[in-house]
């Protein structure tokens, strides 16, 4: 199966939703509030949310969803949802038509609030191993999207625990793909290069980034990850230490002969910077034994990561299984890296883990 229409509509769907969550990344108050598990999420997220389900569900009426938010907050709170209504009326794929054919295409405007809080809540599916459903991150690194950095909206296509198709839009990155590798989104930084890239992959077709834009989707490039040799490697990490253990990963990349600092950088931005051979490694290993991956955190990375030429498993080796549910509970951490030096890579992270152990 081609997943053609899947792919437009996927990263037609990110692309439109950007244009929201930029409007509110260049606000000083982003309306963030604090979930049960003491996560942050901004209206950003909800709104971002909102149109992807409305343009996913208008297009694949049969297609679940698993989304990272829901809307009973909102609900309890008609000032918030007011804003954030007002922020999805005014995102809009080609503005100067209040009606153009790419928003039809998407559905068209959503019609109230009412209907908003329905789409946000519309991404409550389990999951699973059978059918099709799409997991989204509305804003994946909302701690750097809050503090002025990096974050991606992310959305990938799942058909019987199988990623199919995965869109990242990654307003603060480079559209350059030979762009040295930098969390840096600072206005410096903005004058040397354009930002704002899309990436996308379907299944065993391959990877490729596009400028991110407010009409139609722009021309694209493929794209390749490097293989360097393993001591030139440069690697990727998250930002937080509560969500990827820095002190391992260091002993990892010393083991490794690496001597290049780490580039610490929020959000699947690390994947989609990892497949373009903007960075060569990407370790997220676990924090603690009870810790758990939402898939909507790699679903989208981890197949254009391997459609630009790479290898995402766990830390023991695994393929990444996202047909358990919501969350990859039969995996534990990530390791991103080339065909050539995965291999390398994980025996690596098997040393360092196996002695913490001992």
């Amino acid at each position: 199966m081609s997943y053609s229409k899947e792919l437009r509509i996927a990263s037609l769907a990110v692309q439109r939703a950007t244009i929201l969550t930029q409007k509110v990344f260049h606000e000083k108050l982003k309306g963030t509030l604090s979930k049960d598990d003491k996560s942050p999420v901004t209206i950003g997220d909800f709104g971002a949310q909102a149109l992807i389900i409305q343009a996913i569900k208008y297009n694949f009426p049969e297609d679940e969803v698993v989304g990272e938010e829901e809307a009973s907050t909102l609900r309890e709170k008609p000032d918030l949802t007011q804003q954030i209504w007002e922020l999805v009326q005014g995102a809009r794929l080609g503005i100067d038509e209040r009606d153009s054919e790419i928003e039809k295409e998407l559905g068209g405007p959503l019609t109230g609030a009412d209907q908003m809080l329905n789409a946000i809540d519309a991404g409550n599916s389990a999951g699973g191993s059978k059918g099709r459903f799409w997991a989204l991150d509305p804003i994946d690194g909302t701690k750097g999207f809050l503090r002025g950095g990096q974050y991606a909206v992310c959305l990938a296509l799942i058909v019987d625990g199988e990623v199919k198709v995965g869109v990242l839009g990654c307003p603060n990155l480079p559209v350059d793909d030979q762009a040295p590798l930098s969390a840096d989104v600072s206005d410096a930084g903005a004058e040397k290069h354009q930002r704002g890239v899309l990436f996308s992959a379907v299944y065993r077709q391959g990877a490729t980034s596009q400028p991110l834009g407010t009409n139609d989707l722009l021309p694209y490039q493929a794209i390749h990850m490097k293989t360097p040799p393993i001591k030139e490697a440069t690697f990727c990490e998250s930002v937080e230490a509560g969500h990827s253990s820095h002190g391992d990963q260091a002993m990892i990349a010393q083991k490794l002969g690496i001597t290049k600092p780490s580039v610490r950088m929020d959000s699947q931005a690390k994947y989609g910077s990892v497949a373009r051979g903007a960075g060569d490694l990407y370790l997220r290993l676990p924090v603690s034994a009870t810790y758990v991956e939402k898939i909507w955190d790699h679903a989208a990375g981890c197949l254009i990561v391997a459609e630009a030429g790479g290898v995402v498993t766990d830390a023991e080796g695994n393929n990444v299984d996202f047909g358990q549910g919501r969350t990859l509970a039969k995996n534990k951490g990530i390791v991103a890296a080339p065909k050539s030096l995965h291999k390398e890579v994980i025996n690596a992270v098997k040393s360092i883990l196996s002695a913490k152990r001992a």
